[in-house]
């Protein structure tokens, strides 16, 4: 692993973001959501209203020594720390989001101090390259292996939905999703800078980023971003599928189809809280695989389904003789 190199930031960030549904009936107000998000005594919430309601959780550090994935199964255990914090949009939708900034640390571990005084910094110790530690850390499936960020968010995430405020009566059923996301630096990738997300099934995606500069608080706020409009529209998906549009000629659909209109249509802004360096990597996924496109052709669809119970329901009855 080569030094990182001054002003161009970190070479290789590891992270993942956890993303689901408050477990709450109803929008979740601020001084509650500052309660529930209050993880560490004397941290402050961070919360903003434009261009929409976001809250974040002060951030929390996870000390870790542990092997690290890579392609070549080469050994390589990292040591220092992880940064973590929960994320709550609109009071209603959640997010765990975990990172960890790569960087070389010799042949030898360090004490504690050391690694405690470079907070969110994982050091590797042995021979490991940030190509194949980026490859290692998306294909690592299985839960514990390598630096287990998955594990990290999952308890942040069971954590929050502990607090005491919450009645635990969601509006509607949905699924959990898992973005897992490795950003290199172009020049050791030797690639041009860009983006490549991968649907690896129902709820899990990777991401990969190359960067021409890597700043972790930008591409993690990038990667929570996508994450959640990746929530959204797979989320409306299955309540459409589910609601028996198309197939069921009755009022079932409109009802079963209510929770989206109340609580998912009014989230959709891609892009919004994304640093201008990273806005080209949007305007890329807008193209392929085209998210705006398709949960505009969804919303869409809902819409004209309800127009057209409304007309079913207002037009008059003619009767014969």
């Amino acid at each position: 692993m080569r030094p990182d190199r001054p002003g161009e930031g970190p070479a290789l960030l590891l992270g993942e973001v956890r993303t689901g549904l408050l477990q709450h009936s109803v929008e979740l107000p601020g001084a509650a959501t500052e309660k529930m998000l209050g993880l560490r005594h004397g941290g402050r919430v961070r919360s903003s209203q434009r261009p929409n309601v976001r809250a974040q959780s002060p951030d929390l550090l996870t000390g870790v020594d542990c092997p690290l994935a890579t392609t070549s199964h080469r050994a390589v255990r990292g040591v220092g720390t992880v940064l973590s914090h929960a994320v709550l949009t609109e009071g209603r939708v959640l997010q765990a989001s975990a990172l960890a900034r790569i960087a070389a640390g010799g042949d030898r571990r360090r004490p504690w101090g050391h690694y405690l005084a470079h907070p969110g910094t994982v050091e590797v110790i042995g021979r490991g390259e940030a190509a194949e530690l980026a490859a290692g850390h998306l294909a690592a499936a299985e839960p514990g292996t390598g630096l287990d960020l998955g594990g990290l968010t999952e308890r942040l995430l069971t954590e929050v939905q502990r607090e005491a405020g919450l009645d635990r009566r969601a509006p509607f059923r949905s699924r959990r999703t898992r973005l897992r996301w490795t950003a290199v630096r172009a020049d050791l990738a030797g690639e041009e800078p860009g983006g490549r997300l991968t649907v690896e099934d129902d709820t899990r995606r990777t991401l990969r980023l190359t960067l021409e500069s890597v700043d972790p608080v930008e591409v993690a706020a990038f990667c929570e971003d996508l994450a959640l409009h990746d929530w959204l529209l797979s989320t409306l998906g299955r309540l459409i599928e589910r609601s028996g549009l198309g197939s069921d000629p009755g009022p079932g659909p409109v009802q079963r189809l209510r929770p989206a209109v109340n609580h998912l249509m009014h989230l959709w802004m891609p892009g919004a809280r994304v640093a201008r360096p990273l806005a080209p990597l949007w305007e890329g996924l807008e193209t392929r695989p085209g998210f705006t496109r398709q949960w505009t052709a969804s919303v869409q669809r809902v819409r004209d389904h309800l127009a057209l119970q409304a007309v079913g329901l207002t037009a008059p009855t003619v009767r014969g003789d």
